[in-house]
């Protein structure tokens, strides 16, 4: 079942956005782990995090209210997102802790506890009003490579990053590792983005830059990619390119086709086999072509009776 993210906050779904930043600062301030020690805290606490990080962005809240959790977080089909293109789906940072930080302002929000309820927030600028102004870091970009089997049947990648992270003291840093889990989806193509907010090293001054990591394909033994479609080259000799022959492939999820080309197989000559492609991204019950193109062996040397023959039988 989906997770109701207004239940999580308390709110009703006509909640403001006021409304929505109130609850989460009574609600963080009392689950907080500093402050709560009960064992239930920690998931109330992480749970309420998740909510107010997508009901607080305006573009996830409207994906969420639209299509639910599954929606939000697998991506809007094509046919309900803008211009017809795939929305890549939400991953949930699992970094309670950073939202926290982001909301109150600066490295040790309960310094300021004792005055939360008479300031006023600002959210759009990471901190609390008079602090001054935080700029973010530019994106960190990095390739992520992956096997056409993994973008054919969609996998998880768990990526470990070294960062460096603010102490309490708010003055002194030092550098821990995270897991960052990617979800990837069938039909992901080359030069899909996969953002992870602001989880660049911290600092006093500035908000931690955005991961980024960019899909590259590596290359495959048996095909090519064009878009949703593969590509396959067949060895064909002269003789079998001119009387007929049947091309044995098998596909990425280990079944073999033999597929019969009755036809003359010429230089520009290719077979196209229907749905056995790669699976859509927004419809992964949906597949591309299987595309099978022809390398033709002519021989080295004919005889001059060979010749002959051929000749004879290539006459109209």
């Amino acid at each position: 079942m989906d997770q109701d993210y207004y239940a999580a906050l308390a709110v009703n779904r006509n909640a403001t956005d006021q409304d929505i930043k109130k609850a989460y600062r009574r609600l963080a301030l009392k689950y907080h782990p500093h402050t709560n020690c009960e064992t239930a805290a920690s998931e109330k606490f992480n749970q309420i995090s998740e909510a107010y990080d997508v009901l607080s962005d305006p573009r996830k809240k409207a994906t969420y209210d639209k299509f639910g959790e599954e929606g939000l977080k697998g991506g809007i089909p094509p046919e309900c997102g803008e211009n017809g293109a795939w929305t890549t789906g939400y991953i949930y940072h699992e970094n309670p802790e950073k939202i926290f930080r982001d909301f109150f302002g600066g490295n040790n929000p309960f310094a300021d506890f004792h005055i939360e309820d008479k300031r006023e927030v600002n959210i759009r600028f990471g901190g609390l009003q008079g602090r001054g102004i935080k700029k973010q870091d530019p994106p960190i970009e990095r390739d992520l490579h992956l096997a056409l089997e993994d973008l054919f049947f969609g996998c998880t990648k768990k990526i470990k990053i070294s960062r460096r992270v603010m102490n309490e003291d708010g003055h002194t840093s030092s550098i821990k590792d995270k897991i960052l889990t990617i979800s990837v989806k069938p039909g992901w193509k080359q030069g899909t983005r996969i953002t992870f907010e602001k989880e660049g090293d911290q600092g006093p001054n500035s908000i931690p830059a955005d991961i980024v990591f960019i899909v590259q394909e590596k290359s495959h033994a048996r095909f090519s990619r064009q878009q949703n479609d593969l590509i396959y080259t067949s060895q064909v000799f002269l003789e079998k390119a001119l009387t007929g022959l049947s091309v044995e492939v098998e596909t990425l999820d280990g079944r073999l086709l033999c597929i019969p080309i009755n036809e003359i197989v010429h230089p520009k000559y290719s077979k196209v086999v229907p749905g056995e492609g790669m699976p859509f991204c927004g419809n992964p019950s949906q597949r591309g072509d299987l595309i099978i193109q022809f390398d033709i062996h002519f021989p080295e040397k004919l005889s001059p009776e060979k010749k002959i023959l051929i000749k004879q039988a290539l006459t109209v």
